[in-house]
């Protein structure tokens, strides 16, 4: 199942905001952002309520994470079967704060595939853009580890490395979505991705953590109306 192009990818982490009752909130304001002004909008919920929020919302699910693993005795694993029977549509991968050896995204890459799954691989720079499309993901979202949470939007501190990773993606593999994270926070923000290329963005705590997370999405949305 392909996401709508461009997207707003919600990444919730494991942020209190974001957790149980508070976690499902926030999908519904995803929910209805994306309802009130046609924006496609999906949203990782924290794993533990991943299937849960799939089953209540309407919008697109994806995990945080998952294991290039089948399924069995694997004690605290995430496996991608599991992943697809809690009711989302697949995985983020490679994040920089969950990092995967290059062998082990495109075990799962090809395993997600398999099970109709799609995949969105972070990459920290241009030359991990340019090989991990090697192993055709759905996705790949561009995001310097160091701009991650800072309020520095990565389309504005670094543009170049965000329309050199689509160049160089698009080279490898036409149709890899390439989205563009590490501090978006404004739609402002959201438009400068755009513009340099990007079909969509991954962010988490400008909207996890805002005073009024619907205000903050809807600016967000903005971006790319």
């Amino acid at each position: 199942m392909a996401l709508k192009l461009p997207v707003i990818v919600l990444n919730v982490k494991s942020y209190r905001e974001s957790m149980g009752e508070k976690g499902l909130a926030l999908a519904r304001i995803c929910e209805s952002v994306a309802e009130e002004t046609g924006v496609s909008i999906a949203i990782a919920p924290q794993q533990v309520d991943l299937a849960w929020i799939a089953r209540q919302v309407k919008i697109s699910c994806l995990a945080q994470h998952a294991d290039a693993l089948e399924a069995g005795s694997r004690t605290g694993y995430v496996v991608l079967e599991a992943v697809k029977a809690a009711g989302a549509v697949g995985t983020l991968l490679n994040h920089s704060e969950h990092p995967m050896d290059i062998a082990d995204v495109d075990a799962a890459v090809q395993q997600a595939k398999q099970l109709g799954l799609i995949t969105i691989v972070c990459a920290k720079d241009t030359d991990a853009s340019t090989a991990l499309a090697k192993l055709r993901p759905y996705s790949i979202a561009v995001e310097p580890p160091a701009l991650i949470g800072s309020g520095i939007a990565v389309s504005k501190a670094d543009p170049k490395i965000v329309s050199e990773s689509v160049e160089v993606v698009k080279k490898i593999y036409k149709d890899i979505a390439v989205l563009c994270g590490a501090g978006i926070t404004t739609g402002e923000d959201v438009r400068a991705a755009i513009e340099l290329g990007a079909e969509g963005v991954l962010l988490a705590s400008g909207v996890v953590k805002a005073k009024d997370p619907r205000a903050a999405l809807l600016d967000l949305a903005g971006g790319i109306r």
